[in-house]
């Protein structure tokens, strides 16, 4: 609260001085919105990022195309402070062009560069001019996030533009002894295109260029126009291992611009559902991990561990990656009592294996000795860019969604971050196992506590044109939906900002100075997604 009292006034003051530059739009105990002027963008910005002791989350950026409100294009960032406040920054009218804010926070990088991809709007000053999801061969003026003028909304797909690939732009290895190593885009296995381009000295990396979108899927551009609920069966697809966390944040969004107050009971089988899915992509996580230094009998525990999870999911609730459980309002399905009984035996048996695996991984040595120091990744690092999830929390960042927002019951299971210093392999390890520890100890109090009754009254929603936003935290970090609905109660603008997208910028840094037989196990601790990017 401290800090939102110190932010409206910082506003206020400059709204007395210059009335004609800032107004507030919207502000309660809890989130306010400040329209403003492009150019007064990095002031405000800079204002409370540079503050270590208040300097908030980045939740997401989203640029919106809004000519036909009589808006132009708008832009909106959305911060989160430590005291449960989420502050709303707006700019409109903008017309060509926007001033870049990465230099002063960095995890503005990607967005902003997408933005100038998507909808043709130039961040100026951003030290990067190269496209990041639309890779070079696209036409000029071809900016697919634009809505159509009326005259052209009936385009053939005989006049859409045609792509004509072009070379992509990576940094060049020069001097004596240097080298280029690429990897990808297409990988061994079942995983999604990606290239790594490795400038090396012997073994030693000493940068890495990580090109990602290679099969973009215009998810959001898909979505305009579709109902609340056709748009949940699109966002929960986004990623396979996410899609409780994508839908819950969804979910929240929708609920919010609808007026729905969703019930304790279904808060409680929702928070049920959040931390099956945290649970099976952790232990997989931990086997993955085994994988990447060829600790065989470390996978194979953990694998077979994690297929009696997903198996535990279908029997349950009718699908391993619990698709098609979340709705509007609700849950598909509540389970039976006797079949919650069921849930808590197969869960503390599953629980009683882990422990005993477990220490066959962190007692070996021949595995710390890979985990330990490599792929450092610094708290300052962590911070400017943005990081979240078990990445964040082992860098020393005591941030967990679930615990900073309380979304779901988790303010009354009063979750506690589970955090880590040293910002390595090791680290991201162990905050992982203690969180798969936690995760049975929510769900054995959810399952046997009074939280899985009692319901609540709908709100009043609020007018056409709205926003509203969702997060969840994923097994990745925190999942972030920005929702705007048209006067037909359809989607006009969605953005999905997720963990992955956050973080991925992050693993350039942490392979530097490493050696590059290590590069698969400092990725496999960081385990991202690139379907989560490809939206």
């Amino acid at each position: 609260m401290e800090n939102s009292l110190k932010l409206r006034e910082y506003f206020e003051g400059r709204v007395l001085k210059q009335p004609e530059d800032f107004s507030l739009d919207l502000w309660t105990k809890n989130e306010g919105l400040v329209w403003l002027k492009s150019n007064y963008l990095p002031e405000v910005v800079e204002h409370f990022w540079l503050d270590a002791q208040s300097r908030p989350v980045l939740m997401t950026h989203i640029g919106n195309d809004e000519r036909g409100l009589g808006y132009g294009f708008v832009l909106y960032l959305l911060f989160h402070f430590s005291s449960d406040f989420t502050l709303t920054l707006g700019v409109q009218g903008i017309e060509e062009s926007f001033p870049s804010l990465t230099i002063v926070c960095p995890a503005l990088n990607w967005p902003e560069r997408e933005v100038r991809d998507l909808l043709g709007l130039r961040p100026e000053g951003h030290p990067d001019d190269r496209p990041l999801v639309l890779h070079p061969g696209w036409p000029e003026g071809f900016y697919p996030l634009r809505k159509l003028e009326p005259e052209l909304s009936s385009m053939s797909e005989e006049r859409s533009p045609g792509f004509d690939p072009q070379p992509l732009s990576f940094t060049e290895a020069k001097g004596e002894g240097t080298f280029e190593i690429p990897v990808g885009p297409i990988h061994a296995g079942i995983i999604e295109p990606g290239h790594f381009r490795f400038q090396t000295i012997g073994e030693t990396i000493l940068h890495l260029d990580a090109q990602l979108f290679y099969t973009h899927k215009g998810i959001e551009k898909l979505l305009e126009g579709k109902s609340p609920e056709e748009g949940l069966e699109i966002v929960e697809r986004v990623c396979g291992v996410c899609t409780v966390s994508h839908a819950l944040a969804y979910c929240e969004a929708v609920e919010k611009l609808k007026g729905v107050q969703v019930s304790r009971r279904i808060l409680g089988w929702r928070t049920v559902l959040a931390e099956l899915e945290r649970l099976y992509n952790h232990v997989g996580d931990i086997g993955n991990l085994c994988a990447g230094v060829g600790f065989a009998l470390g996978s194979g525990n953990a694998l077979q561990s994690k297929e009696q999870l997903q198996r535990l999911n279908h029997k349950l609730f009718g699908h391993r990656f619990l698709r098609g459980n979340i709705t509007l309002g609700g849950v598909r399905r509540i389970p039976e009592q006797e079949e919650t009984a069921w849930l808590q035996r197969r869960l503390a048996g599953l629980e009683r294996d882990f422990e005993e695996w477990i220490p066959l991984i962190l007692e070996h040595d021949g595995f710390r000795q890979r985990a330990i120091a490599t792929g450092v990744l610094s708290k300052q690092s962590a911070l400017d860019l943005g990081v979240t999830g078990p990445a964040a929390r082992a860098s020393g960042i005591s941030q967990d969604w679930r615990e900073r927002h309380a979304h779901l019951l988790y303010g009354e299971l009063k979750v506690e971050p589970q955090v880590e210093q040293e910002g390595d392999v090791w680290a991201r390890l162990m905050v992982r196992v203690r969180e798969v520890k936690q995760s049975f100890a929510l769900l054995a109090k959810l399952l046997e506590g009074d939280y899985l009754h009692d319901s609540l009254e709908p709100c009043l929603p609020p007018a056409a044109y709205s926003f509203a936003w969702g997060c969840a935290e994923s097994p990745r970090g925190t999942d972030v939906v920005w929702l705007m609905l048209d006067d037909e109660g359809k989607i006009y603008r969605c953005r999905i900002r997720s963990a992955s997208y956050a973080n991925w910028p992050a693993v350039p840094l942490a392979v530097l100075g490493n050696i590059v037989p290590d590069f698969p196990l400092i990725n496999k601790s960081f385990e991202l997604c690139y379907s989560c990017c490809d939206r």
